[in-house]
């Protein structure tokens, strides 16, 4: 009945008349890593149409990474946690309906020109429908899910075989007349969390050694499946250390403080802990003075990446082709035969557990060589 509702609003209020990209609005709502992933293809809009005005909808973990980039104009708050608890509450149905309401008619008095859905879902594709743009580009039904392209009049199709996250991003951008390879848009870091950054470096005693290695041995509190194993890590960056000269630092986020002290006391060889970062720029100026970030398959290795920092990734069930970093890379996967899988409460993980010490850092080792472009002795 809600559906209903608003899909009557947004009937009403619709406009198919065609006009020039002078307001852009972009759909990509969470998460945070795919976030990172869409904004390059963002950048790539800015810099085609740069008189244009960018908005961008999004959910609010990653509002002040967009906020902060000089590309975007403006970032809307999605609610979507506040209204899911009020549409299943009779006390607070109307009044979340009445939200509802008011934020389409918000979308609607911004007059956008074109809308451009990364999402592929059914919120995203509501959201562009009821924007009122004339020009919605969205993927087509094959690579869109929960009948998205029902909403979209502009359809973009995929190739058959798997690409990248950026490389789909980068291929809805072709609605817009726009046929561009992915290449290089890093993250811009505000000055004052460069400030922040630096006075954490400045004040390292002894200073950083190169090779420099950020370590992110994290991931989301909803992703434990893709983590590898925390004594693996020690035994890593002691190898790291003792037999590549090397300064490891680690890096960590909400809730993986303990965890990342918890590796550190169990290394023989001295490490860093790395500052604490209240913002995703603040974790990208951190990479930006490493040499090499090795890590899961998790948004701070797609940040990693965008700073222009080589990253070697421990892949377990994701597919390492559609979770393919933006820059140099290694991958790290072992097949095991069931993977990659979409299996969050695998109990066994052999594609994890199959990872060895060895194998990454033997990957860390070619990528460490490959930036040098010389060997690395052992010592």
């Amino acid at each position: 009945m809600c559906l209903f509702f608003l899909l009557k609003i947004g009937c009403e209020w619709c406009n198919l008349s065609v006009m020039d990209e002078k307001k852009i609005l972009v759909l990509r709502l969470s998460a945070v890593g795919d976030v990172i992933r869409t904004l390059p293809a963002v950048k790539a809009i800015r810099k085609n149409f740069p008189s244009a005005s960018i908005t961008w909808i999004l959910e609010e973990p990653s509002k002040t990474l967009i906020e902060s980039q000089p590309e975007i104009d403006e970032v809307i708050l999605f609610p979507r946690r506040r209204w899911s608890e009020g549409i299943k509450s009779p006390r607070d149905w109307w009044r979340t309906i009445g939200e509802m309401r008011n934020f389409i008619q918000f979308l609607r008095r911004r007059r956008f020109d074109v809308a451009l859905d990364f999402h592929g879902i059914l919120k995203s594709g509501l959201l562009t429908f009821f924007s009122g743009s004339p020009r919605r580009v969205g993927f087509d039904r094959r690579s869109s899910k929960e009948g998205n392209f029902l909403f979209s009049n502009i359809k973009v199709n995929l190739p058959g075989e798997r690409i990248s996250r950026f490389e789909e991003n980068f291929s809805l951008l072709r609605g817009m007349g726009l046929e561009l390879q992915p290449e290089g848009y890093p993250l811009v870091i505000p000055e004052e969390d460069g400030r922040y950054v630096n006075s954490f470096f400045n004040g390292l005693s002894p200073p950083l050694q190169h090779p420099s290695i950020a370590i992110h041995p994290g991931t989301s509190l909803k992703t434990p499946y893709k983590r590898w194993f925390p004594d693996r890590y020690a035994l890593l960056a002691d190898r790291l250390v003792a037999e590549l000269k090397a300064t490891v630092l680690f890096t960590w986020g909400p809730g993986e403080l303990d965890s990342v002290k918890s590796i550190r006391r169990r290394m023989r060889e001295s490490s860093v802990l790395g500052p604490h970062t209240f913002s995703l720029t603040q974790l990208g100026e951190v990479y930006r003075h490493c040499d090499l970030y090795i890590g899961g398959d998790t948004g701070p290795m797609h940040i990693a990446s965008l700073m222009g920092v080589p990253v070697v990734v421990i892949y377990g069930p994701t597919d390492p082709v559609v979770n393919r970093p933006f820059g140099p890379h290694k991958k790290v996967i072992k097949d095991v035969g069931c993977n990659p899988c979409r299996e969050r409460f695998c109990k066994e993980l052999k594609c994890l557990t199959n990872i060895t010490v060895e194998d990454v850092f033997k990957a860390t080792r070619e990528a460490l060589e490959e930036k040098e472009d010389r060997p690395l002795l052992k010592c």
